[in-house]
């Protein structure tokens, strides 16, 4: 739970945890969208591992499905095994760039080692899919405050389930004992500060805002100036995803980050890109300009359990070398989950950590 926020839990609390996160909340109805939350009966490591495998279905059958049929149909490995192969991978949506270089590397460990059984290609790919995602992972004391509240300025484009992601996080955080402040800064969108607002009653923490079509900058000053006197934990900025042009964007977030920055010095000290992992490349294109603009330094990945394309997660890994902390399975407050790289790996090949 938070694992990327360094916090500590007992046995005891982590039951706890997740015994209070599967209640049921009444929402507000409001015309724009929120996800709902299904009640579900508290889960073992087992069977969290379990729903991870299985939500991921998608992209097994297209990825590591496919290899296997492809491995078992062969018995040599051999430049026709190596063509069907970057086909395979290329449809998970890896990359081009990223495909050309794990079959670079496999091709070199079948010379090195001589392998000949096709099957042993699946724990090589397995592998290397997994230095991709370990290598681009940051412990999250690099910009953690030394004291006052952390500051996390969540950005991306509309439609990838920006403010219902900052609303399950928000949950993580108030469960694990953390005070919560939200500050609305998505002045722009419809209704935008509304459905931030049903997730702060939701989650019974506090808010800032501010009308609509105000300057998104005063509203973070703000904000930064009640997070400080109020001696908050965590402060969760919500952005707008689009304006008039991608350039106004770009500096309207930047703009923020500057005047959070004069306020409470360090601030914000995670700023984290949401990406829609239906999106494929897009997502990778989405993630370098923001990071471009504004320094991402954490990423959380939604909808993988709507797509076949899961191999994107090891391509914005390998060019972005940016960690991602959540990953987002499906509806309910559990399927937002802190992102393990070998618990990733391991449910993606089918290969049981939990007995």
């Amino acid at each position: 739970m938070l694992g990327w926020f360094k916090k500590k839990f007992s046995k005891t609390d982590e039951e706890e945890i997740q015994k209070s996160e599967t209640q049921q909340v009444a929402v507000p109805e409001i015309s724009a969208p929120v996800a709902t939350e299904e009640t579900t009966e508290p889960s073992s490591s087992g069977s969290m591992f379990h729903r991870l495998s299985s939500r991921l279905g998608k992209t097994k059958e297209s990825l590591v499905h496919r290899m296997d049929s492809l491995f078992l149909g062969k018995k040599e490995i051999d430049a026709d095994l190596f063509d069907e192969l970057e086909e395979i991978l290329i449809t998970a949506d890896l990359g081009v760039a990223t495909v050309m270089d794990i079959l670079d590397d496999a091709r070199k460990k079948v010379k090195r080692d001589s392998l000949s059984d096709p099957t042993a290609l699946k724990k090589v790919l397995k592998e290397k899919l997994r230095s991709y995602i370990t290598e681009s992972d940051q412990p999250a004391e690099l910009v953690m405050p030394g004291t006052g509240p952390f500051v996390i300025m969540v950005v991306g484009v509309n439609g990838v389930g920006k403010t219902t992601t900052i609303g399950k996080i928000t949950k993580k955080f108030k469960r694990s004992g953390q005070s919560v402040l939200l500050v609305a800064a998505d002045t722009f969108r419809a209704a935008a500060v509304q459905q931030l607002t049903i997730w702060a009653e939701r989650n019974e923490v506090d808010i800032v805002t501010k009308e609509e079509g105000a300057d998104p900058s005063a509203v973070a000053f703000d904000a930064m100036d009640k997070a400080v006197a109020g001696k908050y934990d965590v402060v969760i900025v919500d952005t707008a995803g689009r304006l008039h042009t991608q350039v106004n964007l770009m500096e309207e977030l930047k703009k923020i980050t500057r005047v959070m920055g004069k306020r409470l010095d360090g601030a914000p000290h995670e700023i984290m890109l949401v990406l829609d992992a239906t999106t494929g490349q897009n997502a990778v294109s989405q993630a370098k300009l923001f990071n471009e603009a504004v320094g991402i330094t954490g990423l959380a990945l939604t909808k993988l359990d709507g797509t076949a394309k899961g191999g994107i997660v090891a391509n914005i890994c390998r060019e972005l070398k940016i960690p991602i902390r959540f990953i987002g399975i499906g509806e309910q407050i559990d399927d937002l989950r802190d992102f393990d790289a070998d618990e990733f790996i391991d449910a993606l090949f089918g290969e049981e950590q939990y007995k």
